[in-house]
């Protein structure tokens, strides 16, 4: 893996996403509940705390539970939800470890089918099925990993040019228009759950 991604808006945080298939996942898994950008520096935060230039899955699954958490802890924090986030991330380092002995580029490094590469992202502990299509939509659009149906598997955020979700955020301006499409979505939400309302 070597490309330039844009999804947490600074380039020492984004090199890392795009050099490191690890990096790359923790970033997916911390995005919920805080802003992208920030979610997507976190593995950069993680590893300069850790005192390296990437992460290692065994390091990580091996850590001490409370010292992982206090390390995402320290200000400036890299999740809301510090404690929660670093057992999540502990839990997919360590399925890393042992399902592929810790090369998170191995989930999709040799897989030819789209669907089959959605399942082996949705066994991922902490990727649920929308979080699965979006990791799957970001490596085909942007990490040239296309396996034969990922467009189908990845679902609406596989279509082109979609602006759903960060697999389609390149820079600035198209960070905007996935921020606009999510706030649509929230909207609409709202909106239905209020007509549900007696």
């Amino acid at each position: 893996m070597d490309v330039t991604l844009h999804l947490a808006q600074d380039p020492q945080a984004d090199a890392l996403l795009g050099r490191s298939a690890l990096a790359a996942l923790v970033g997916m898994l911390l995005d919920q509940q805080i802003p992208m950008e920030w979610a997507f520096k976190g593995p950069a935060t993680i590893a300069a705390r850790l005192g390296t230039d990437d992460l290692d899955a065994h390091e990580i699954a091996a850590y001490d539970p409370d010292a992982f958490a206090e390390l995402l802890a320290r200000k400036p924090a890299v999740h809301r939800y510090p404690g929660s986030m670093a057992g999540r991330i502990q839990q997919l380092c360590r399925y890393l470890a042992e399902h592929y002995d810790g090369d998170a580029e191995a989930v999709w490094r040799d897989v030819t089918d789209g669907r089959e590469l959605l399942r082996r992202l949705e066994d991922l502990p902490g990727f649920g099925k929308q979080k699965a299509q979006i990791f799957l939509a970001l490596l085909g659009k942007q990490l040239g990993v296309r396996p034969t149906g990922w467009r189908e598997a990845a679902g609406a955020y596989g279509e082109p040019r979609s602006f759903r979700s960060v697999a389609d955020i390149t820079g600035p301006e198209s960070l905007a228009k996935v921020r606009a499409h999510k706030q649509e979505m929230k909207a609409a939400a709202k909106a239905a759950k209020a007509a549900k309302k007696p």
